[in-house]
């Protein structure tokens, strides 16, 4: 071989060699997932809503795509962050579970990669996409319309403790929706006649504490919001708990609040919408732009009665409750 030869060929592999390092790199994708609230022990990288629906396109977490997580831990000011970290780490796609804010804080952190959010309140309002059809930039995702249903939660549970003259409100102070929500819900019980209490709390122990300022308060039922310090696995479980030893009737936004033993729930199937985003993410991981996936609102409501429950509460729910459930819990 001549030595022209031999230099044109170890030049072509000096050219050709940090390709197909970085194309092989890029055969395991890495989908960063930024969530405000706290560790799901039960969360599954194979089996779980959002993993399922990465399957559809063929992804499998171990096998051919791998997750990169981030908790905030109900400490909001943690988001940008933690945002940044996933943005360091270069991975191939963000997923955001939590609200509007997680969401805000991965599009401050990349203009450039793809960003999946679910639970964003207004998306267009907020600032996250330029419409809901047609996106544009690096974000789209899934708007879980929990805030707006609120006022509808106030009129179920009236509906449910009639002689409620004065029901409580659990919120999250550190959510920037929060007043909003506030000032909504406030408006649905002046209109009632009802007094609204609002008790706050970010933290597990403040949690404890709220329910413990139930004794002075003595509401006749209480409204736990959206925020994912209060829908995350262990926190449903715990505000379960709660209620029932304070024996005050709750509603709750998701199925699984009903199911770990609130009375009643009314909202989207979270685990659907949780479905959907792995299929979103699977299709951008496949080539498709967040821009000309149409932002999605959910359409179809669960209203979750727990029979159970109310028996130990001594409730009895209201056939017109019940006629429009979509699941009664026995």
């Amino acid at each position: 071989m001549q030595r022209r030869e031999a230099l044109a060929i170890l030049g072509g592999a000096a050219v050709t060699w940090p390709l197909a390092a970085r194309a092989q790199q890029k055969a395991m994708p890495v989908i960063g997932i930024l969530n405000s609230a706290w560790p799901n022990p039960g969360w599954n990288p194979t089996s779980s809503p959002l993993p399922q629906g990465l399957s559809e396109s063929g992804y499998v977490a171990g096998q051919n795509m791998s997750f990169e997580r981030r908790w905030a831990e109900g400490q909001y000011d943690r988001l940008p962050a933690l945002a940044a970290e996933l943005v360091h780490r270069n991975v191939d796609l963000i997923v955001t579970f939590g609200g509007t804010a997680p969401a805000l804080a991965a599009k401050s952190a990349t203009a450039t990669i793809p960003i999946v959010f679910t639970g964003a309140t207004d998306p267009v309002a907020a600032g996250l996409v330029t419409s809901l059809a047609r996106p544009g930039g690096n974000v789209t995702g899934f708007s879980v319309i929990t805030s707006e249903l609120a006022p509808k939660r106030l009129d179920l549970i009236a509906e449910l403790v009639p002689q409620a003259g004065v029901i409580a409100m659990l919120v999250n102070p550190n959510n920037p929706t929060t007043e909003l929500l506030i000032r909504d819900v406030q408006e649905a019980a002046r209109e009632k006649g009802i007094q609204l209490s609002i008790l706050k709390a970010s933290t597990i122990s403040e949690i404890d504490a709220a329910f413990a300022s139930l004794a002075q308060l003595r509401p006749g039922a209480l409204i736990v919001d959206a925020d994912s310090v209060f829908t995350n696995h262990s926190r449903r479980e715990q505000l379960a708990t709660l209620a029932a030893r304070y024996a005050v009737p709750a509603i709750g936004v998701y199925r699984e609040f009903a199911a770990s033993g609130g009375l009643i729930s009314y909202g989207p199937n979270i685990t659907a919408i949780e479905r959907s985003v792995g299929v979103y993410a699977g299709r951008i991981l496949k080539g498709a732009k967040p821009a000309d996936l149409p932002v999605q609102r959910p359409t179809k409501f669960e209203l979750v009665v727990n029979l159970k429950t109310a028996s130990a509460l001594g409730l009895r729910v209201p056939q017109s409750i019940l006629a429009r459930a979509d699941e009664v819990i026995e």
